[in-house]
């Protein structure tokens, strides 16, 4: 029986979109409450202070959404607005928001539970969106996010405790990230699938064991196994 491990972000899910909507939201309410707030509002600026913080938290904090409370305090410092308070209330505002409106792709919950039929599934993600708050829960033997236990992708060690949950051979890591799935699953000894759906040219140091359009190609692959 194979193991198939998938990631989240980009991968079943939009998230990217999710963020950028649940931004725009927290922003209308930061507006709502703070009328008098100055400085650049826009998303695109939001989404570049939460950057600036990932990187100075970089290996000190793994968790998201304090990362993200980080990032909402250095906005508002950014516009002379330093209040913990207000910081707290938009970051719960946003998680709220973002997983509110969840934007699977079409082909997941097809893939997923015919997969179940014959494998063992799991989801190994670095992000936040666990199973249920997708609705995915029962689709997912096993789940791995890596803020729980300190190790992100590409590390072999978060590879080794997914192994470790679900038996069989072969394991696959099925993901839209060259480097933090497929080049992660290869040095743990997994074949890395890389999910393309922007038809993107391949690296040339870049070698995923499979490259793929579709999930629904995974069915395929399977049925081989």
């Amino acid at each position: 029986m194979a193991v198939f491990y998938f990631d989240g972000d980009q991968t079943l899910l939009d998230f990217r979109a999710m963020m950028r909507r649940a931004m725009a939201a927290t922003i209308g309410e930061l507006k709502r409450l703070r009328p008098d707030a100055e400085g650049d509002l826009g998303v695109d600026q939001f989404i570049a202070d939460r950057e600036v913080v990932a990187e100075r938290l970089l290996g000190r904090v793994t968790n998201l959404e304090q990362v993200r409370l980080a990032a909402f305090k250095h906005s508002l410092a950014r516009i002379d607005i330093p209040d913990d308070a207000l910081a707290a209330h938009l970051n719960a505002f946003y998680l709220e928001r973002r997983f509110a409106d969840v934007e699977l792709y079409d082909d997941v919950l097809l893939v997923l539970a015919e997969l179940r039929r014959s494998h063992h599934v799991g989801l190994l993600s670095n992000g936040n969106s666990y199973p249920h708050r997708l609705g995915l829960e029962d689709l997912f033997e096993a789940t791995v996010p890596s803020q729980d236990h300190g190790i992100e992708k590409p590390d072999k060690r978060i590879f080794d405790i997914a192994s470790a949950l679900l038996p069989g051979e072969p394991r696959i890591m099925v993901g839209d990230s060259l480097r933090n799935d497929v080049q992660g699953a290869q040095s743990a000894g997994w074949t890395g699938i890389w999910l393309n759906r922007d038809s993107a040219p391949t690296p040339k140091d870049a070698a995923p064991d499979l490259v793929i359009r579709s999930l629904t190609d995974l069915l395929e692959v399977a049925s081989g196994l």
